[in-house]
């Protein structure tokens, strides 16, 4: 425990420009006073409530910036920006679905939220959370700039200083800029939509002077045949104390008490009569974490994750991944989710699809998707948005990198249903690539030893032979690569054909595969963007998938939805839209659902894997 919290003072120490406090965990079981709605805006794509005309920032007490009131003091006073109601944005919301001329907007918006606040400092500290949002964020209240954050899928908090918060008539002010830059996580180059705005919830966050920071509880490996089965975790406070600690697991009518005398304990013990979780009995329990001055509550499973040879063991038992990749994304509105209703959604076409697994790309989804795939029983895939071409020689991408894999981990270090943490995906391989990319695998691995640890891969063709010798394999836990063959080479036929030749005896996994189709556009299977070439494209990717060698452990076909892209520019089929969706932008299904559903109700049938 003592190497977790030490990776991460270095990670934060690493990284001055970003947040620097503790990001506390588990937001929906505190104190909280949702700052969620309508906020005010102003749009400012020359930054002129940031910088003067002279290019310089402006200091904390400019009259002429955002960040401090927008009231005259009398009717002489000149003030060039002000907020008002007719021009408001939804909280938690991208901005481009919201209005019209938003839509393919990069640059800075202002928002404003005010507010009254009935609490009284009785002992307690007060954070401001923000879910995320995309890309940087600068943080002022009542004209006090709190902090800023880099990244636009990760959550940050700050703390507000004593007699900063008035009971009436708070002024939060957010700076928010998505442009794309060289040096940043992503970089210039993607294949979504660069939703801008504050993606997801805010709240103030009251908690005790010393309060839990945050905590780790899991099964313990080797442990899941056991009678009686270990637990082992620790418990992270923002300083130190000398007191005792109470664990408990109602149902199991288990209670321990710890004695802590630092700001971090460990701890294990056994347990009798556990149920471990598994996708078809997505078993969670009720955990209480009390202190003298704290107490936290959360749901959490139990279950191990391993490779054992060419296999991935979920609770010591051969697991076969069914899986599909998700974008954040609801099609029908062209817009983020960012909602518990949203996930519900989205997981369940997934159930539909007889899907055991997800790989949320390309970037963590908000914390609604991986809590109710604890509920549902759906296995997590999750990635930081290292993609494609970063700067890999320079080392403060690096640090940026590190960083979001951090905060990805620490929002999700105890759901049951993450089973793989993944630091990137299709970079091309070259020596700096390579060190860049493990050093992630190897700091991954440091933060959070329970789970497997993967990338998308690359593979190339050598004389019909699909070859997977990238580097990077010999890092990873498991070998996953993305293939198009018949998309972006050759015809789907050409999987008849094909050979596969894998330099690692580790388990491989398909993390992406795919064909283009605009829904109810018809034609043979021939036929380029048709739902019928699609069809054509999964039936001939699923005989090649029944051929695979005896390490292939599952695939997730790119992609659930139809989704924005820049980047998908025919005037015909696309239209700003990358359509490799089984569902189209309505909802409705593609001919090629079909195809892969019967394949994995195949799959469950001879995998009985659970």
């Amino acid at each position: 425990m003592s190497k977790y919290f030490s990776l991460l003072v270095i990670l934060l120490l690493s990284a001055k420009s970003y947040s620097q406090q503790p990001l506390i965990s588990n937001i929906a079981s505190r104190s909280i006073i949702s700052l969620n709605g309508k906020w005010q805006y102003i749009i400012d794509p020359y930054e002129t409530g940031f910088r003067n005309y002279r290019w310089d920032e402006r200091n904390e007490n400019d009259r002429e910036a955002y960040w401090n009131t927008d009231v005259p003091e009398n009717k002489t006073d000149r003030k060039e920006h002000g907020y008002d109601d007719k021009y408001s944005l939804n909280v938690p919301g991208d901005w481009n679905s919201q209005d019209a001329k938003f839509l393919y907007y990069e640059g800075t918006v202002w928002y404003k939220k005010s507010f009254d606040v009935q609490w009284q400092n009785n002992n307690q500290k007060v954070f401001i959370h923000f879910g995320a949002v995309n890309y940087r964020a600068d943080i002022y209240l009542n004209g006090k700039k709190l902090g800023m954050h880099l990244g636009g899928f990760t959550p940050f908090n700050f703390e507000i200083p004593s007699g900063l918060l008035k009971s009436k008539n708070n002024f939060l002010v957010v700076k928010v800029d998505n442009k794309r830059f060289k040096d940043e996580i992503p970089t210039l180059n993607t294949d979504w939509w660069n939703y801008g705005g504050i993606t997801r919830d805010v709240n103030l966050v009251i908690v005790p002077t010393n309060f839990i920071v945050d905590y780790s509880l899991q099964l313990a490996k080797n442990s899941s045949a056991a009678k009686d089965k270990t637990i082992e975790g620790w418990v992270k406070f923002n300083s130190a104390l000398n007191e005792e600690l109470t664990i408990e697991i109602p149902e199991l009518k288990f209670k321990k008490k710890i004695n802590a005398n630092t700001d971090s304990t460990s701890f294990n013990f056994k347990v009798s009569n556990l149920q471990l979780w598994f996708p078809e009995t997505p078993k969670l329990y009720r955990v209480v974490i009390s202190s003298k001055t704290d107490r936290i509550e959360d749901k959490i499973g139990f279950r191990t994750i391993e490779v054992n040879g060419k296999q991935i063991v979920l609770n010591g038992k051969p697991a076969f991944l069914r899986g599909i990749c998700i974008h954040e994304e609801i099609a029908q509105e062209g817009r983020r989710a960012n909602s518990k209703r949203d996930a519900i959604r989205l997981l369940g076409q997934a159930k539909e699809l007889n899907c055991n697994m997800v790989r949320l790309a390309h970037y963590p989804h908000n914390e609604s998707m991986t809590r109710t795939a604890d509920s549902l029983g759906i296995l997590v895939w999750s990635e930081i948005p290292v993609y494609w071409t970063i700067e890999f020689t320079n080392d403060t991408v690096l640090q940026k990198a590190k960083l979001q894999l951090k905060e990805m981990i620490a929002r999700d270090h105890n759901r049951a249903s993450v089973v793989i943490w993944s630091v990137g995906n299709e970079t091309p391989v070259n020596p700096a690539r390579t060190k860049f990319m493990s050093t992630l695998v190897q700091t991954a691995k440091q933060i959070d030893g329970s789970r497997l640890i993967s990338a998308a891969l690359e593979v190339h063709n050598v004389n019909g032979v699909q070859t997977i010798d990238d580097p990077l394999g010999q890092f990873t836990d498991i070998v996953s690569v993305n293939e198009y063959l018949g998309w972006y080479g050759g015809l789907p036929s050409n999987c008849r054909t094909a050979k596969w030749d894998v330099k690692y005896s580790k388990p491989l996994f398909i993390s992406e595969t795919g064909a283009e189709a605009l829904g109810g556009f018809h034609g043979d299977s021939l036929t380029r963007w048709s739902e019928e070439y699609q069809e054509w494209y999964y039936k001939e990717q699923v005989e090649m998938m029944k051929r695979m060698p005896d390490n292939y452990v599952g695939i997730s076909p790119w992609i659930l939805n139809d989704f924005r892209s820049p980047r998908r520019n025919n005037p015909v089929y696309q239209e700003g839209w990358n359509n490799k969706g089984l569902f189209d932008h309505n909802g409705n299904k593609k001919k090629a659902f079909y195809v892969l559903k019967k394949y994995y109700d195949e799959m469950e049938t001879k995998y009985k894997t659970f």
